[in-house]
């Protein structure tokens, strides 16, 4: 199928073609014409799979079939992080190109003035946080009672985050008429209670990858002591001259000591987390993207909706204690068909966490060791114990330390050049 089959407007099309794009992807061959429809739609899609298509492209149909004089906001997206925000308004952007819809992004972490300037004017499409919107519209700066659809994307990651309070409040300031679209990388409990809540006989959509995370990832699990890990992780960046490394830790604090360490090695790195101002991360997403930047340090929530093409490398410095976060994470590599890397460091006592992981996956990982990087002994651990590998099977894995549904080994082979064992 071809995205002009799909009934989208020329001026979309347009648009399209201009991205490079004729085919759509699973996601949204499945979701446009339930959103063209005005259907209310809950969907199953992880970040990488093309979803803010998926409901970008018939929004920006619909709101285009008909026009409202003095811009009213009737459509509104709302987004967990200023990053995802940002990202989804440059995609509004780069599509409504040849509509005569007005657009624009409001979020945390920066000066408020510029966003009520540009909302005065006004605007068709907003895009959000919950708590800058609810600033705005608490000093009187806007107002939502012609919203004509919602987006909740991501709506996982906004109930991980907190925002349940939020989004019940921001739906009590909307028209009770509306189409409502929920996009979600699970279908949990928490998400089927919230979709239940606020959707009118919604249309479930599901869209698999056409290569699962296990499939398209390469995933290696090395045991390494705690106060290893930081020589470990410089030895394979600087000897396989690796850039554009994402790197995931716990907490902020060690984000940045992680990054200031990087930087003193002469590995030129950046923190992301919550703690930045969105100046600080919005030049670090730059200049990782442009390579100026080899490493971005990043925890869970602030990497959260981060799309940066062909991303070779995945450290998890230190494992996420929940296992589904695990997998957001290595999704950030093995996108659009493409193969990836994603390396843990598993101290003895986050074995416990790698557990958690094989019974999600359904997958069991052996630990590997690097020569020269023995973790201790007598450290608390549990099974299964590492195998030791010598010098002579440098670059090479033995047959029983193979990961069942590892694929693309003669690309693992030659990036492991960075882990330098003598």
């Amino acid at each position: 199928m071809l995205f002009k089959d799909l009934g989208l407007s020329a001026a979309l099309l347009k648009a399209i073609d201009k991205k490079g794009y004729s085919q759509p992807s699973p996601i949204q061959e499945k979701a446009i014409p339930q959103v063209l429809q005005g259907k209310d739609v809950l969907a199953s899609a992880q970040t990488g799979t093309g979803k803010t298509a998926g409901f970008t492209l018939p929004l920006l149909h619909r709101l285009g079939e008909s026009k409202a004089k003095k811009r009213p906001v009737r459509a509104l997206i709302l987004t967990p992080t200023r990053e995802l925000a940002a990202q989804v308004y440059d995609n509004v952007k780069e599509y409504s190109e040849f509509l005569n819809i007005r657009s624009a992004v409001i979020f945390g972490g920066v000066n408020q003035n510029p966003q009520v300037d540009l909302l005065k004017k006004g605007v068709d499409v907003l895009v959000a946080t919950p708590g800058r919107l609810i600033d705005l519209n608490n000093q009187g700066f806007l107002k939502l009672n012609q919203v004509e659809t919602l987006v909740l994307d991501e709506a996982d990651r906004m109930l991980d985050m907190g925002f349940l309070r939020d989004i019940k409040r921001i739906l009590a300031l909307l028209p009770v008429k509306r189409q409502n679209l929920l996009f979600s990388a699970t279908f949990s409990k928490e998400i089927k209670k919230l979709a239940a809540s606020f959707l009118n006989n919604p249309v479930l959509v599901e869209a698999t990858p056409e290569n699962t995370t296990a499939e398209k990832v390469d995933q290696l699990m090395y045991r390494v002591d705690t106060k290893q890990k930081q020589d470990v992780l410089i030895n394979m960046i600087t000897e396989g001259n690796w850039s554009q490394v994402l790197v995931f830790t716990r907490t902020k604090h060690r984000a940045n000591r992680l990054a200031e360490k990087l930087n003193k090695s002469k590995v030129t790195a950046a923190a992301i987390h919550g703690n930045k101002s969105q100046g600080a991360r919005t030049r670090a997403l730059a200049g990782f993207k442009d390579s100026s930047i080899r490493v971005l340090v990043a925890t869970d929530i602030a990497a959260r909706g981060l799309d940066i093409p062909l991303l070779p490398y995945v450290i998890n410095y230190e494992l996420p204690n929940v296992p589904e976060d695990y997998v957001h994470r290595i999704g950030r590599t093995g996108r659009a068909g493409a193969s990836g890397q994603a390396i843990s460091l598993v101290a003895g006592d986050e074995v416990s966490y790698v557990k958690g992981i094989e019974k999600l996956l359904d997958q069991r990982f052996d630990f590997e060791i690097i020569e020269g990087y023995e973790p201790d002994p007598n450290a608390p651990t549990e099974k299964p114990k590492p195998k030791q590998r010598g010098r002579k099977n440098h670059g090479k894995r033995s047959s029983s330390n193979r990961n069942k549904n590892n694929s693309s080994r003669s690309n693992r082979n030659k990036n492991r050049k960075g882990l330098k064992r003598n």
